[in-house]
């Protein structure tokens, strides 16, 4: 079987140096010294003013939500996965969708003006698969309107934009260190933003809201532990090797699938470094989606409908509204097996058999 992942470990006699000090130190969470480096190295990866480790990336979401005071409505996508509108009801805010672009699968900076009532607080968009939003255009939106912007970035660790970090645009930017993604820590999030007191006021949030014996606010549990710091630290020196190989296995697959009647999401040409972390492929039709899925689960190839389905036919959701364009793309895409494990014979082989069921 070859799975649509597969999370990569580092040697396990690198990751057993870290576990060594984890048993000198007998210090196993609540800011232990090897998550305090992780975040720093991330920091200079990132090239951020303040990073966070959390405990996931949902949280992450949920803290910057709780850090801003947010309540009522807030302008959301529906083409992202089930956390980002998660994290909203969770936090008993009501998201409102705006439909997304064709080319990218992010949201619609040019619909969200329209969306905006008074009880309009933020703006939540999505970074789909590492792609930028309108960054320029939700800005200069949020600004007007006295809207918080925060990111979820999920997929966006290692894409920089105009010389940036992705994760360095709006108020706030979430990430998740998911086991499934390009760079992760087994389980985790971070959350990066620009002024120290907001800094801060997310360290209080996820400790219990106190400093030692001052209870200052109401907080909650989201600090991560030591095993999972030291996971970061084991690969965060891989992300350049990592991001290589991943390029060449999507240019693999466009080159072998180019003949084939398929869409992909266009990767901006300029001022833009991807960091390959998905590769997603849109059919004619859901029908037509469903039969290559079957057909490659039957030949021991598993794929994932991601994301599926458009957030805003959740079936818990009080009200359900349409949005033409996520609709349709929640029906029709699938993401082939695509991991840094993957050989180029092995990508060869799921494009023969999807160039074959064309033919």
């Amino acid at each position: 079987m070859i799975n649509v992942n597969k999370v990569y470990l580092p040697p396990i006699e690198q990751y057993q140096k870290y576990l060594n000090k984890i048993w000198d130190t007998h210090w196993v969470t609540n800011e232990g010294p090897l998550l305090t480096e992780l975040e720093k190295r991330i920091n200079q990866y990132l090239k951020s003013d303040y990073t966070q480790v959390v405990s996931n990336g949902t949280i992450a979401i949920q803290l910057a939500i709780k850090a801003f005071n947010i309540t009522g409505e807030v302008i959301t996508t529906p083409y992202s996965y089930v956390a980002t509108t998660g994290a909203l009801l969770w936090e008993n805010c009501q998201p409102v969708f705006c439909d997304i672009n064709k080319t990218d699968f992010c949201i619609d900076a040019s619909l969200i003006e329209e969306k905006i009532t008074p009880r309009t607080t933020a703006i939540l968009a999505t970074h789909v698969y590492g792609l930028p939003c309108n960054v320029e255009a939700i800005e200069a939106i949020g600004k007007k309107h006295n809207l918080k912007v925060i990111y979820d970035g999920a997929h966006a660790f290692g894409c920089v934009y105009n010389g940036k970090s992705l994760l360095s645009y709006g108020d706030i930017a979430t990430c998740s260190l998911h086991g499934t993604k390009l760079f992760h820590m087994v389980e985790g999030g971070l959350v990066t933003c620009h002024e120290k007191k907001l800094h801060e006021e997310i360290m209080l949030l996820k400790s219990f809201g106190h400093k030692g014996d001052e209870h200052i606010s109401m907080g909650i549990n989201a600090k991560n532990s030591e095993f999972h710091a030291a996971m970061g630290l084991c690969l965060i020196d891989f992300m350049g090797e990592n991001v290589r190989k991943r390029k060449e296995l999507h240019n693999t697959y466009k080159k072998l699938l180019s003949s084939a009647p398929l869409e992909h999401p266009v990767i901006p040409a300029k001022n833009f470094e991807y960091n390959y972390s998905y590769f997603p492929v849109l059919f004619e039709s859901e029908k037509i989606m469903l039969e290559v899925k079957d057909m490659l689960a039957q030949n021991g190839v598993n794929t994932r409908r991601y994301f599926y389905p458009s957030l805003n036919q959740l079936p818990y959701l009080k009200t359900k509204v349409q949005c033409k364009v996520s609709d349709d793309v929640a029906l029709r895409v699938l993401s082939l097996p695509f991991y840094y494990d993957l050989s180029i014979q092995e990508v060869k082989h799921i494009s023969g058999l999807i160039s074959k069921f064309f033919k």
